[in-house]
């Protein structure tokens, strides 16, 4: 008798268990809502569609994640990544409306992996006084009169250094030059490191980058592990170095470093030292993940399309014949002349859609296209499937500037352009960057020449790799 009793009393428990799966795996696929969620899936419990998110596309085209549920659901779709619920945009008029509802039904945010890797506290710090203080810091950074006055200046003479380089070696890696060009200049600017000092700096975010949209495991072997042990490098540097600062703060280094201790030094500072550090952190990355990859799509679009390559030798070499000094300086007004290159610009920012997406939490539940997005998800809108899809752009994986040009579609194209984001929180690196771009083309193709060694296959895992690498050969013009 006690023994089916215990027999009974185990089985009970093992049905209550078996309940229990059975009632969590039923609203992991159906999640509570006050209305009706967008069409979609969210995958395996725990897992969600993470594994179907990162596989890897062989081509510089969005990814078959994006391509097989657009399909199936439409432009504006649930599923579920690392263990968070979210919903994927890839509608420009839903994107839009995102951007403008900034603050009131939406705030910035990201993956839980990428909070807790850039610094979860300063995330959720950055508003009001903070907010003001790191759009001032960036200001200065990226602002415009800084760009013509002090930075193009040092830009030229950094790039010019960079590529005589180059130009010294039988080949080099392109990703990984234009990675360095753009690290060790931020690092100079931002910190004062030299060139030593910054390629030691960035061999800890190879790793910060893989896992910042990973599964948070923290064990030995993880990409999160290895993601927060390039992190918790990175932080020791910073704050090194910021305390170092600290210590005598009247000294000025001419880096925007000397701007954080002034605040840190003010009767009332909007940040605090951890938070310093981490936006630190964080700009130095953003720097370097955004346009590395732009660069060296550049090299490869411009030696698959001749007539394209052409034109820009033409626009940048009429800028030097015009110059009453050939050795001169390359200047603002000449930045803002170049209308072919303008072109090309657009054209590699368009199809170089460098980060994954744009995310955004609900502050409230938000009606979109009839559909209830809950409070308390995450959202992420997407670019790169808006920029690569052939209904906005025509043979979207084609490089072709003059498609900028068509005035029949002129406002069609702008109108869904969006590789900066828009609305209070659009990069505030803009115009840095295609500043950047313009004249790192401008030196390219008005002093060298360059030939193809090997490698050069894009490939697409959330952000742009070449697993092949991509080697080239860098000539002086004879």
């Amino acid at each position: 008798m006690e023994i089916l009793q215990i027999q009974y009393a185990a089985l009970c428990g093992v049905a209550l268990m078996i309940g229990w799966l059975l009632h969590w795996v039923y609203k992991w696929i159906n999640p509570p809502c006050n209305g009706i969620l967008p069409p979609g899936s969210m995958g395996f419990p725990f897992f969600g569609e993470t594994i179907q998110f990162f596989k890897t596309s062989p081509s510089i085209h969005m990814p078959d994640f994006y391509k097989l549920r657009m399909k199936r659901y439409g432009s504006v779709f649930k599923t579920n990544l690392v263990g968070q619920p979210l919903v994927i945009s890839a509608d420009p008029e839903v994107n839009r409306f995102i951007f403008q509802q900034e603050g009131q039904l939406f705030r910035s945010w990201y993956p839980e992996t990428a909070n807790t890797s850039i610094g979860k506290k300063s995330i959720d710090e950055f508003s009001g006084a903070v907010q003001k203080f790191v759009r001032t810091f960036a200001s200065r950074l990226f602002g415009l009169e800084y760009l013509k006055q002090e930075l193009l200046p040092e830009l030229e003479n950094s790039m010019r250094d960079s590529f005589a380089e180059w130009a010294t070696k039988p080949s080099i890696e392109a990703h990984e030059g234009a990675t360095n060009v753009m690290f060790d200049l931020v690092a100079k600017k931002l910190i004062g490191l030299d060139t030593t000092k910054s390629r030691e700096l960035r061999k800890n975010y190879s790793a910060f980058l893989q896992g910042l949209v990973s599964f948070p495991i923290y064990f030995p072997g993880t990409t999160f592990y290895r993601c927060m042990q390039g992190r918790k490098n990175m932080q020791n540097i910073m704050s090194d170095l910021l305390r170092q600062r600290l210590s005598t703060p009247t000294k000025k280094h001419g880096d925007l470093l000397d701007l954080i201790v002034e605040e840190l030094q003010s009767e009332k500072p909007a940040i605090d030292e951890k938070f310093a550090i981490d936006a630190l952190v964080a700009l130095l990355f953003t720097s370097f993940v955004t346009m590395a990859p732009t660069l060296t799509l550049a090299f490869k679009f411009l030696s698959d399309n001749p007539k394209a390559l052409e034109a820009l030798k033409e626009e940048h070499e009429a800028i030097v014949r015009n110059r009453e000094n050939p050795d001169s300086t390359f200047t603002w007004e000449e930045y803002k002349s170049l209308t072919f290159t303008a072109l090309v610009v657009n054209e590699l920012t368009r199809m170089s859609n460098v980060t994954p997406g744009i995310f955004r939490k609900t502050l409230t539940d938000v009606q979109v296209n009839g559909y209830t997005i809950p409070a308390g998800w995450m959202v992420m809108m997407t670019p790169m499937a808006i920029h690569l899809n052939p209904k906005y752009f025509d043979n979207p994986l084609n490089f072709n500037p003059w498609r900028w040009l068509e005035e029949s579609k002129r406002s069609t194209l702008h109108k869904n352009f969006v590789p900066f984001g828009l609305g209070i929180r659009a990069c505030p690196a803009t115009e840095f960057s295609k500043l950047f771009i313009a004249l790192f083309l401008h030196i390219l193709v008005t002093k060298y020449r360059w030939k193809e060694i090997k490698g050069g296959e894009v490939s697409r895992k959330a952000v742009i790799m070449f697993p092949q690498g991509y080697q080239i050969q860098l000539l002086p013009k004879a």
